[in-house]
């Protein structure tokens, strides 16, 4: 087996339209596909990546809260690259994200900081 990239993330969010609100109008994700499945109260939405790749955006009825603090076992955040972290922090910030302040990994000199979805989920800004 090969696998060749990341096909799409997953994401259920506890408030559905102020969640695809962010994704698509703050990150400026586009949609692919909107369903809503009935027989799951819940919605679908497709979101395309710049790089081919998808986020998934769930609604499901009552989610439970994603454990976070302290960090739980499982995916820890999900990492964009962007070509300048400062300039694209100062655009969230502009847009009331809170924001964390610029970082530099220790290992590769690069900048990075994180940020975090309408449900909490730990996003990362990393510079190309």
């Amino acid at each position: 087996m090969e696998l060749q990239r990341i096909h799409h993330v997953a994401i259920i969010a506890s408030d559905y339209e102020k969640s695809k609100a962010f994704y698509t109008e703050i990150l400026g994700l586009r949609v692919i596909a909107e369903h809503y499945r009935a027989e799951r109260r819940s919605y679908k939405l497709d979101l395309a990546l710049p790089d081919g790749g998808q986020l998934e955006l769930f609604s499901f009825p009552d989610p439970p809260a994603r454990p976070s603090r302290p960090e739980a076992a499982g995916a820890r955040h999900l990492a964009f690259v962007v070509a300048d972290v400062a300039a694209a922090l100062a655009e969230l910030s502009a847009r009331g994200v809170a924001v964390q302040e610029v970082r530099v990994d220790e290992y590769t000199g690069k900048r990075f900081a994180f940020f975090a979805d309408p449900d909490e989920l730990p996003l990362e800004l990393y510079e190309a």
